[in-house]
């Protein structure tokens, strides 16, 4: 299975890390960069993670901050994400012009994604008014009651197992500028616990009339979510729709053919999938020509020859 890895960019801007020993004429301008904060658990001169975010405050101009990356913060089972959530909650006084926020920026090298211990990320929602753009990587632990939000144009949470509760707790969430939203519902060996009824309420198009972007992402029940979508009226009024990274196969991707019309989106992306190469040129020969680009690259075989019961997600453990 493949690894997610750091963050390049986020609100358009390149990710950048703080580290104290850097020179202050060699940093950028506070609100030219997405800043990420984090330890390394191993490294006895990196300090402690409320240690590098305290020298952050002071060497950087803290109200033109605009996107703050929290990386590693400690050894994954030692602390779980209300550690650094709360020191950024802290400085909420200070963050005036924060407009974007990831929280678990950790690569597979750092923790497997399953090992990252997540909390009840909401109360940042709830003190960053301004926030436009919102990620959380990792399952584990992870609380998403409802909440409102009348900025948040983009939401991803990426897991190799996201919990039903917490898909519930978005599709009740207020978010009336939500254009994207990204979710990676993963298996059910790591908590991917989510089924297509927890789903309905998006499906249905009755929440986020704005939205654009729907990324229903590596899952194994990615052909049971393939064939809701055929009738879904959430699809008519997307720009994106992505159903890559898990274990879609033929039967997905005829239902999505057989539904309604789909020559509308600007994008379809299934790549890492299961599918037959007759069934990707019936898919690329369908959209193709009404301008759709379709992302059928990283096809796979099935583990062992075992058929459906072998085709796994890009992302579990």
């Amino acid at each position: 299975m493949s690894g997610v890895d750091h963050l390049q960019e986020l609100l358009g801007l390149p990710a950048v890390d703080f580290r104290p020993d850097d020179p202050a004429s060699a940093l950028p301008a506070a609100d030219a960069a997405a800043w990420r904060i984090s330890v390394d658990p191993f490294e006895d001169e990196d300090g402690t993670w409320e240690e590098r975010f305290d020298a952050f405050l002071e060497a950087v101009d803290a109200a033109r901050v605009r996107a703050l990356i929290v990386g590693q913060w400690g050894e994954s089972y030692e602390a779980d994400s209300a550690y650094p959530i709360g020191l950024a909650l802290a400085a909420a006084g200070r963050l005036t012009s924060l407009e974007a926020l990831f929280v678990g920026d950790i690569t597979q090298e750092e923790a497997e994604i399953s090992w990252i211990e997540q909390s009840d990320v909401t109360g940042l929602l709830n003190a960053f008014p301004r926030l436009l753009e919102f990620g959380v990587r990792g399952g584990q632990g992870l609380s998403f009651p409802p909440v409102r939000h009348e900025r948040l144009r983009s939401l991803v949470l990426e897991s190799g197992g996201l919990p039903a509760e917490v898909v519930r707790g978005v599709t009740e969430s207020e978010l009336p500028s939500l254009d994207h939203l990204d979710l990676w519902l993963g298996v059910s060996e790591y908590g991917g616990d989510t089924g297509i009824a927890d789903l309905a309420p998006l499906l249905s198009g009755t929440r986020f009339p704005g939205l654009r972007h729907l990324g229903l992402r590596n899952s194994e029940i990615q052909n049971e979510i393939a064939a809701a979508l055929a009738a879904a009226p959430v699809v008519a009024r997307l720009d994106t729709l992505d159903l890559s990274n898990g274990t879609l196969g033929d039967e997905g991707a005829a239902a999505l053919l057989e539904g309604q019309p789909l020559t509308h989106l600007e994008h379809l992306d299934l790549h890492h999938h299961f599918l037959s190469e007759e069934m990707e040129r019936r898919v690329t020969d369908a959209l193709e020509p009404y301008g759709v680009a379709v992302d059928v690259s990283h096809r796979l075989e099935p583990w062992d020859n075992r058929g459906a019961e072998g085709r796994y997600t890009a992302v579990a453990e």
